[in-house]
């Protein structure tokens, strides 16, 4: 028997001895399949998702509910006259007087077109004062008195001090007394109605 040959056997014997101990484990036992994972129950969630929309358009309702409740006037209030709309565009009585006075001042001084323009200044920013969003840099004076925000009283009396302003600036016209007089009387009549001197 050649060396090759007794040492393969010797192999081939200690292999067989080997896999006779009990101690040393060879086969690998099949492991139990893992159970699947759980899916999500789209069930629970939708029910869940379906609670919550119907929790936040009952909210949202009931606040629609008390707005209107909270904002309504009460039964049987009359509408405000025209009158009394007009009268939420008047300047103060004090604050008009005072402006009427400094533009006296200016006509006196034969200033007719700066005191047509003072007013006409003035009057714009009650506007703006009342309605920010009406007046825009590029708006012309029609433009201004043609918005339909404006109760007709104050149209009518911007219109009055607007035209002749617009004639002397843009219409190369110096204001004479009498356009200086009309616009006066326009501001005066709507800023004072009730104590116009």
């Amino acid at each position: 028997m050649s060396d090759a040959a007794s040492g393969s056997q010797t192999v081939a014997e200690a292999h067989v001895a080997l896999r006779a101990r009990d101690d040393i484990q060879f086969d690998l036992p099949h492991a139990p399949p893992r159970p699947p994972a759980k899916p999500m129950h789209l069930p629970e969630i939708s029910a869940a998702f379906f609670w919550v929309v119907i929790a936040m358009a009952a909210a949202f309702i009931l606040y629609i509910i008390v707005r209107a409740i909270v904002d309504r006037e009460p039964k049987g209030a009359p509408l405000p006259t025209a009158e009394q709309e007009v009268a939420k565009w008047r300047p103060e009585e004090k604050v008009a007087r005072a402006l009427l006075a400094e533009a006296d001042a200016m006509a006196a001084a034969g200033r007719f077109e700066e005191a047509a323009r003072l007013l006409l200044h003035r009057s714009l920013e009650d506007i703006a004062k009342r309605k920010p969003k009406l007046l825009r840099p590029a708006l012309t004076s029609r433009e201004i008195g043609r918005a339909p925000l404006l109760p007709d009283a104050v149209r009518a009396a911007f219109d009055a001090m607007a035209a002749p302003v617009e004639r002397s600036l843009f219409g190369g016209r110096s204001l004479d007394r009498a356009a200086w007089e009309s616009a006066r009387a326009a501001y005066g009549d709507f800023a004072l109605p009730k104590a116009w001197s």
